[in-house]
């Protein structure tokens, strides 16, 4: 039976993403219950994590699992990926192999791997993270790679607890300027769960050049579609920020100059204004902010912004506890499900 992963909010229905956020408010409430006693995760990280490694190991011991971490090329065997790759370079195992012996270990896998910056071609096909869900006979979590959906949980919980209901609220999600090229990953996953609410969402970017991927644009206008939302372009910051209800700030390099960063460079530099300050914010509906952390103050947004009241930086990276704890727990039955099955 091929196990129900969560790779991408999309494929799991509003209905199923509100139990999991009404469930995380409960044990953020009980925070230690022994949903998953003697269960084990294997977590599995490609790049480097703080919140994603502390929120998923914390969150496993608080109910009673133990979380393995791997780090390949660290402490683990460098892997390939590929179909029919032939392995004669630094990698020593496939993925192949790797994903079913850690399914006879483990209960459940999580995976964080971010693009290579090389080829959007090759980058958007999340070839690890599939490769992973394809062999793998438990389920897989994505803890970010071209897409970052845990993030997205957390980052929904914490506009729920602020503002309520989401429907018709505007939701921008800002560009900002950042000294390099970064995942478009938290982008995405912002516009797609602001637009499965259905907020009235402004992507806020300094051209077309840096629109996200037409997939998750598509899927976003599709969500808004559905959910009675919308789905706006502007390069006009006033007009992003005018009556805005929530801000979300998030650096993202262009994908026409994708694995050409040079040639970004100053198109990217010219652009630093659109940091989010306290005279952009002033053009709200007394908005709230946030960013998924991590944030570099003063270039990203500015000290007043980043701690005003207004701020659920912090709020919304705790969340990420509270999320991660409720879906580890509907993707594995406790024990004592399982003996009644």
């Amino acid at each position: 039976m091929t196990p129900k992963h969560f790779l991408s909010t999309q494929d799991w229905s509003v209905e199923e993403l509100q139990s999991l956020l009404d469930h995380a408010r409960s044990l953020r409430d009980v925070p230690h219950q022994p949903l998953l006693q003697g269960r084990t995760i294997a977590l599995v990280f490609f790049n480097p994590s703080l919140r994603t490694r502390a929120s998923f190991e914390i969150g496993a011991f608080q109910m009673g699992a133990h979380a393995v971490v791997l780090e390949p090329g660290k402490g683990a065997w460098e892997m390939a990926f590929g179909e029919g790759e032939v392995m004669d370079g630094a990698a020593e195992e496939h993925a192949k192999e790797a994903a079913r012996v850690l399914s006879r270990y483990c209960d459940l896998i999580a995976v964080r791997r971010f693009p290579l910056f090389q080829d959007w071609s090759i980058d958007r096909q999340d070839i690890v993270l599939n490769a992973f869900a394809r062999h793998a006979t438990v389920p897989v979590i994505n803890m970010e790679t071209i897409l970052h959906p845990c993030q997205e949980l957390a980052h929904v919980m914490a506009l729920q607890d602020q503002l309520g209901s989401l429907k018709k609220k505007k939701y921008v999600l800002t560009w900002t300027y950042h000294p390099r090229p970064l995942n478009t990953a938290v982008a995405n996953s912002a516009m797609l769960i602001a637009t499965r609410f259905g907020m009235d969402v402004t992507l806020l970017c300094p051209n077309e050049q840096y629109v996200l991927d037409e997939r998750y644009m598509s899927d976003a206008a599709n969500n808004a579609a559905d959910s009675g939302g919308s789905l706006n372009i502007t390069h006009d910051i006033e007009e992003a920020y005018a009556d805005a209800d929530a801000v979300y700030a998030k650096s993202w390099g262009s994908l026409a100059y994708y694995g050409h960063w040079d040639d970004e460079r100053p198109m990217r530099e010219a652009n630093r204004y659109f940091i989010v300050d306290e005279e952009k914010m002033s053009m709200t509906n007394n908005a709230v902010f946030s960013h998924c952390l991590p944030a570099r103050r003063n270039v990203k947004a500015t000290d007043a912004v980043m701690d005003s009241p207004r701020s659920l930086i912090i709020e919304e990276a705790e969340n990420r506890l509270h999320v991660q704890k409720a879906l580890m727990a509907a993707l594995v039955p406790s024990p004592i499900e399982a003996a009644l099955v």
